[in-house]
């Protein structure tokens, strides 16, 4: 059996962002998983930060995300994905916008520890409409909580998948990568191939 080499296959490139609270592991996830040497703009945290940001649970954290984080990994030959990390503090969150255009979907990171840090996330991309899961990273020392507690927890609509992953593992990371694009792919043919809705307020 012939096997095909990479350039004799059209390359798909999507963008996917990575999102989630103040260290929850979006600069850790992406950095894992990028073949190339990721772009990053972590910045040391000063006293004036830590007095308006939210670090409870992170106190050993000592650098921020101030723009993005920039990754690239091939999932398959065919298929690269660009991943956008966002920062995850909410003074930086008019930057969202700009981040998450052209994306597929996204992964939100969660921290058990600080569960309530993901809800700004999950209510941006429900009100843009943009496919996303959440994975909880698996911190140590970190309480263990059921996914489907998790679900729960954070009020997730039917059908939006939640994993368990530890952000500094490669073959973790990568497996929340895929669950993300076959849930972005789902959720494609399901619109592709839904009944256009009717128009009640047309002429007759």
């Amino acid at each position: 059996m012939q096997v095909s080499k990479p350039s004799d296959q059209p390359l798909s490139q999507l963008k996917v962002v990575i999102a989630g609270g103040f260290g929850a592991g979006k600069t850790t996830l992406i950095g894992t998983t990028s073949e190339i040497e990721p772009i990053s703009t972590d910045e040391q945290l000063t006293e004036a930060a830590i007095g308006t940001d939210k670090i409870d649970g992170v106190e050993a954290k000592t650098t921020t995300t101030v723009a993005f984080d920039f990754g690239r990994i091939s999932l398959y030959d065919d298929l690269a994905l660009y991943l956008f990390g966002t920062p995850g503090q909410e003074r930086y969150q008019f930057m969202w916008n700009d981040i998450v255009e052209g994306a597929i979907g996204a992964v939100v990171l969660a921290d058990t520890r600080r569960l309530e840090d993901c809800f700004d996330s999950i209510n941006y991309f429900l009100r843009l409409g943009l496919p996303f899961i959440v994975a909880v990273n698996l911190f140590e020392g970190a309480d263990r909580y059921p996914l489907d507690w998790v679900h729960t927890a954070l009020r997730l609509q039917a059908g939006t998948p939640v994993v368990g992953c530890d952000a500094r593992d490669s073959r973790s990371a990568r497996h929340v990568l895929i669950t993300l694009v076959k849930h972005a792919h789902t959720i494609a043919v399901r619109a592709r191939h839904s009944p256009p809705s009717l128009d009640r307020r047309q002429h007759v």
